[in-house]
Parts: structure tokens; C-alpha cells; sequence
């Protein structure tokens, strides 16, 4: 019998859901937990989750740029200070969470071996509307984990090379995929990080240009949303973003969001 059936195809998701559903993260126990603070009047409360909170992409000339900052809470306090929420896909394609994070983390691992699967299976990467819609199944599997409070939503960004362009894709709790034409934020602080962004996003963006946008609607959102974490100069702790471009995916170095911090932190005391 071989390893993968055929029944299976190249999805390493569906095989794993069929052939140990105890390995998948809907099928954690996490239906069997109170979908209330209190279960059945016991006073049994719920084991408190950390979440991840703001998350962002916007395109620029060669490509998208895609950022998260890197707090975690667990109501009003900080579960974590150094959360990963950017992820790399493969070549060319990354994704960013919020939402509970251990599911989130869970999520974006368990895509990443599905891509890394098909790949070897089927010798070629999958579309850049494919890997999309792939996401798109694994966010819906996730819905019975929603109904207990475990939201997990994410932002997908890939390069597509047929296109020659960077795309963006949100989606909703039930699996729907949106695209979108220029930039998106989600989390806590996802509706300040898009007023900032709209305010200063235009056509042809440089990477340089980018960078600077996406930093500064995340440094908007932690001034208005507790739940972002800003940039900690004490600690050196700074949002994670990554260019997903023709050539692959490029990490932005710590020293260089640091320098934009600066710079934007200087403006703001001399008002400008």
C-alpha cells in the first residue's frame, strides 16, 4: 500500500485529516471545551489563550510587503513580547495570523508542509490561486474551533509569477477568500493600520516608500489598540516584515525598521 493513496491526492492536509484527524488542530478537543466563561453554571472558566493582534500587507513596484508586530495578550496583559505572526510559504508566497496563537501558529505550519508536500508530489509549485484557495479550506476546517472563541484569521500574499505581480487575499471565519487590489490589515488594530495606509498608499510605491507606510500604520495602531505592540526601543524588539518579490522572500533586518523608527519617532517630536 503506498504511503499517500491516491484517494488523497496531493494534499497532505486531507490525508492527514483522514488518517490521524487527532494531528489536526480542529480536532484537539477544542469542541469539548465551555463555550462560555462559566459551563453549565460549574464555574469551571475557560483556560485563558493568547492572541496575536495586528497584521498588514501593501504592494509596492516589485512586489507586496507583508508585516506584523509582535505582541501577544491574554486579556489586558502581555503574554509575549517576541510573537512570530509572518510566516514564509515557500519560494514565493508568505502569510501573516491573528487571531488565538497557538491555533494561528499551528495554522501556518501545518500550510507550510502542505505546499512543501504538493511540491514533491507533484514536481511544481502549486498556482498562486491555488495555494489561495488551499488556505482558504484549512480557515474554513477551523470553523469549530471559531465557535469556542479560537478565531483564526489570516492574510496570504504570494508573487505570482504568471501575472508578474504581488497579490494580497483576506479572508472571513467560514474559508471565504477575498482579493484585494492594494493594501489590507486585520487584528485588533487592523482598522487604524488601514486608515494610515489609505491615507498614504499610492501607485507604484518603492520598497523603501512601502516599508515606511507599513511601519508607520503599525506604530498608528499600538498609539489607539493596547493589543498592538509598538516598537520597543529598550528591549530592541521590532515588527517582522518581509518582501515577497520575483527573486523569492527577503526578510527586512531589525537595523533597518530601527533606522524608520527612528526617523518617524523624530518627526513626531519635532512635529512634523
Amino acid at each position: 500500500m503506498p504511503l499517500f493513496p491516491d484517494d488523497y491526492g496531493s494534499s497532505f492536509f486531507d490525508y492527514l485529516a483522514h488518517q490521524r484527524p487527532d494531528l489536526v488542530p480542529t480536532a484537539r478537543g477544542w469542541a469539548s471545551a465551555p463555550s462560555s466563561p462559566l459551563e453549565e453554571g460549574r464555574g469551571s472558566q475557560v483556560p485563558p489563550v493568547a492572541h496575536g493582534t495586528t497584521v498588514l500587507a501593501i504592494k509596492f513596484q516589485g512586489g507586496v510587503l507583508i508585516a506584523g508586530d509582535r505582541r501577544a495578550t491574554e486579556g489586558y496583559q502581555i503574554a509575549g513580547r517576541r510573537m512570530e505572526k509572518v510566516f514564509k510559504v515557500d519560494a514565493h508566497s508568505a502569510m501573516a495570523i491573528a487571531g488565538a496563537a497557538g491555533p494561528c501558529i499551528e495554522m501556518a505550519k501545518l500550510f507550510q508542509t502542505e505546499m512543501e508536500h504538493y511540491e514533491k508530489l507533484e514536481g511544481i509549485q502549486l498556482s498562486c490561486e491555488g495555494k489561495a484557495n488551499k488556505l482558504g479550506q484549512m480557515v474554513k476546517a477551523n470553523l469549530p474551533m471559531v465557535l469556542q472563541g479560537l478565531v483564526v484569521l489570516p492574510i496570504y500574499v504570494g508573487y505570482d509569477l504568471k501575472r508578474a505581480e504581488g497579490r494580497i487575499f483576506k479572508y472571513d471565519i467560514t474559508g471565504g477568500r477575498y482579493e484585494e487590489s492594494d493594501y489590507h490589515a486585520i487584528g485588533s488594530g487592523g482598522k487604524d493600520a488601514r486608515t494610515t495606509m489609505k491615507e498614504h498608499f499610492r501607485k507604484d510605491l518603492s520598497e523603501d516608500e512601502t516599508l515606511r507606510i507599513a511601519l508607520l500604520a503599525l506604530y498608528n495602531a499600538a498609539e489607539e489598540d493596547i493589543g498592538t505592540g509598538g516598537p520597543d526601543l529598550v528591549r530592541g524588539i521590532y515588527p517582522t516584515a518581509k518582501l515577497v518579490g520575483a527573486s523569492g522572500i527577503a526578510d527586512v533586518e531589525d537595523q533597518r525598521i530601527g533606522s524608520v523608527y527612528a526617523a518617524l519617532i523624530n518627526e513626531r517630536r519635532n512635529g512634523d
